[in-house]
């Protein structure tokens, strides 16, 4: 039967299953798992999807054609998360109280890293692909992600801890925790090199300067510090927050930090004298997250009001407020080039505006929160947790165009999935049979392949052309 419709496959679908014996109404379907499937990713080139499930197993995919490369056993109970490494060369599964490294090629075991005293959920691995950080209990540890050594378990933290970040040079590790305290650890040797005490309530969040020389601390102690990591020494406390502190972050040229609050202000600061530069009012509810643009020359902060809001960093001038979003917005990033602007929320869209008019160019629907976003190094596309979606910079000459209120449609060229359907632009697209309905779905980092996990223990995927799609659907 599908021979005899082959002629009338649109020509948008580029990833197609083989034909099976009997008709089926999914274009791609991957099969094996006998459990449900808690988390799908692609690799960062798109080539390869891995899939992990509650069977105990990870499968490795062909993003192309669908084929399954690899099944990796050995976990003694469900798979909760795993991550492919920056340069896609290995995959690490998150299980029971071990870490597997997988090479994701040959689907061959490098390592088993065992130590964890519970539950392991989340791993990462460093800048340069060549470490890996997991976190459990109180502990953090450090492998050596090529031989699964453990270069350290840097214990010393007496409760939970929060958050834990690389530097971007890859060479110190920190941990916060609700112990009140924040850790920096030399990633190559795993020495303590500080305990920074000072917070009087638990640390929510650490970040590193751009140049790795300081880093700043935030806590529900409605203060945040300012340290040097070389020394550990306490270079600043900034004061004035009335409410607990949310979010920081450092300019790029590392000469100023902005702190997001509780008690609905942003304030920016003078990185080496502490000095308060100004603080910035206007926003109705709390404020989510900060962001500068690269320039150093605006930021954008994002908050519950549903609103993001432009500063200019030099005068505390509000230059644009951008409102659209229907719940409240949790993270902003600025383009490379500091001319555009990306706010993603709670409302399961991304938004992309221009900077100097408030235009919104842009919607695209992702139907989950998205809890990290930046665009990559040329600005041609949006980075999130759940994929990328393409920037369609040639729109930036007709501003006029679009609306503030959210663009035209022809201007939503995005893949997503709804319900029982695959969508484009928020239109029904491809209908999926009810053993192929998502869980939990993936977009590819080049934004033209949909891959599902499915309750039934089946993954599938689809890949489309978006050139052929915007070009004939594109003004559904």
């Amino acid at each position: 039967m599908r021979e005899a419709y082959k002629q009338e496959e649109p020509e948008w679908i580029t990833t197609k299953p083989i034909i099976e014996d009997h008709w089926n109404a999914c274009l791609q379907m991957l099969e094996g798992h006998s459990d449900g499937v808690m988390s799908v990713t692609f690799s960062h080139d798109s080539k390869l999807l891995a899939s992990a499930s509650y069977d105990k197993t990870v499968r490795i995919w062909n993003a192309g054609t669908g084929s399954l490369q690899q099944t990796l056993e050995g976990h003694d109970s469900a798979v909760m998360s795993v991550t492919f490494s920056h340069d896609s060369k290995l995959l690490a599964s998150a299980s029971d109280k071990t870490v597997r490294i997988w090479d994701a090629g040959t689907g061959f075991l490098q390592q088993t890293l065992e130590g964890h005293g519970s539950a392991v959920m989340s791993v990462t691995f460093s800048h340069d692909s060549k470490l890996l950080a997991s976190a459990s209990d109180k502990t953090v540890r450090i492998w050596d992600a090529g031989t699964g050594f453990l270069q350290q378990t840097l214990e010393g933290h007496g409760s939970a801890v929060m958050s834990v970040t690389f530097s971007h040079d890859s060479k110190l590790l920190t941990s916060a925790s609700l112990d009140k305290t924040v850790r920096i650890w030399d990633v190559g040797t795993g020495f303590l090199q500080q305990t920074l005490e000072g917070h009087s309530i638990g640390v929510m969040s650490v970040t590193f300067s751009h140049d790795s020389k300081l880093l700043a601390s935030a806590s529900d102690d409605k203060t945040v510090r300012i340290w040097d990591v070389g020394t550990g020494f306490l270079q600043q406390t900034l004061e004035g927050h009335s409410i607990g502190v949310m979010s920081v972050t450092f300019s790029h040229d590392s000469k100023l930090l902005a702190s997001a609050s509780y008690d609905k202000t942003v304030r920016t600061w003078d990185v080496g004298i502490g000095f308060l530069q100004q603080t910035l009012e206007g926003h109705s509810d709390e404020v989510m997250s900060v962001a500068f643009s690269h320039d150093s020359k605006l930021l954008a902060s994002a908050s519950y009001d549903k609103t993001v809001r432009i500063w200019d960093v030099g005068t505390g001038f509000l230059q644009q407020t951008l409102e659209g979003h229907s719940d409240g917005v949790m993270s902003v990033a600025f383009s490379h080039d500091s001319k555009l602007l990306a706010s993603a929320s709670y409302d399961e869209t991304v938004r992309i505006w221009d900077v100097s008019t408030s235009f919104c160019h842009q919607i695209v629907t992702v139907n989950t929160v998205i809890t990290s976003l930046s665009f990559d190094s040329i600005d041609s596309n949006l980075l999130t947790n759940v994929g990328s979606c393409k920037v369609y910079r040639t729109e930036l000459s007709t501003t006029s165009e679009y609306s503030q209120e959210g663009g035209s449609d022809g201007d939503r060229q995005r893949l997503s999935i709804s319900g029982p359907w695959v969508t484009w632009n928020k239109q029904n697209l491809l209908w999926l049979p009810p053993d192929y309905r998502a869980t939990m779905f993936d977009i590819s980092p080049l934004g033209s392949i949909v891959a599902g996990g499915c309750e039934s223990g089946k993954v599938f995927i689809i890949g489309f052309s978006p050139v052929i799609l915007y070009n004939s659907l594109g003004q559904l």
